[in-house]
């Protein structure tokens, strides 16, 4: 299939796990894609493993000059962008009396702040009948009393798709966001620097609740995303979850 033959797509946190997983599909079905990334490490693997048709770049989310940067490298290699899809963002791991302002920050500023002001710098590149997506996340729906801060930014996220899909309707432009549960080999709890242990203890712990009895692959998540940005065409604000049904059940 070719639903992406002649599109530009931008994805933001790229380089591992749902981003690298939707990159790949993008470029699959004909697009050229611009990945974002922090780590050198997996910068170059994701560059290695995605080829020519990839550009992959080191970017900072929460930094306004790197997405001024983010833009001028778009309009100088794409021209227009077609499909924006803001998946960067993490949670820390924080019972509720832990959180310190830092924490606070960093999950406001990633998982909100940056994904609002991204959309603010890139949307002028994006024609009529094209797509945003956002990644929100489960903890914006379900209480997890160790994602405070995190799921307030995401709930947050989740406002700003519905706010955005209203102001862009005049230019056709949808936005919609993608709402994952639990999903494998995305790192993310090593990432935040909890041991392997503990990690694979908090995922067999989610196992449990998810009425599916999995964890969801990357791949599963991109399927969603690659709808929502080019299928979905009549379809703006929505929320899309995949999380094995735990939230609907």
């Amino acid at each position: 299939m070719d639903r992406f033959n002649g599109k530009t797509a931008l994805i933001t946190g790229g380089t591992t796990g749902i981003g690298l997983a939707t990159a790949k599909l993008f470029i699959n079905e004909g697009a050229r894609v611009i990945v974002t990334g922090r780590a050198p490490a997996t910068i170059k693997a994701a560059q290695a493993e995605l080829g020519d048709n990839a550009i992959v770049i080191k970017s900072d989310a929460t930094s306004l000059p790197d997405m001024d940067a983010l833009a001028e490298k778009v309009r100088e290699t794409f021209g227009k962008l077609d499909v924006l899809f803001v998946n960067a963002g993490y949670g820390e791991f924080v019972p509720f009396e832990a959180v310190t302002e830092k924490v606070y920050d960093e999950m406001l500023n990633l998982n909100a702040k940056g994904p609002y002001f991204v959309v603010q710098k890139l949307v002028p590149l994006m024609p009529d009948g094209s797509s945003v997506v956002f990644t929100t996340s489960l903890a914006n729906v379900k209480g997890m009393p160790v994602l405070s801060a995190y799921g307030a930014a995401k709930a947050a996220l989740r406002a700003l798709t519905r706010s955005l899909a209203a102001a862009f309707a005049p230019r056709g432009i949808r936005v919609n966001a993608v709402s994952p549960g639990p999903i494998e080999s995305t790192a993310i709890l090593q990432k935040v620097g909890m041991p392997k242990e503990a990690a694979d203890q908090v995922y067999l712990q989610m196992t449990e609740s998810v009425p599916m009895k999995r964890l969801g692959r990357p791949e599963e998540v991109a399927k969603a995303v690659a709808f929502l940005a080019i299928d979905a065409t009549y379809t703006t604000g929505a929320e899309l979850m995949v999380d094995g049904g735990w939230s609907q059940l």
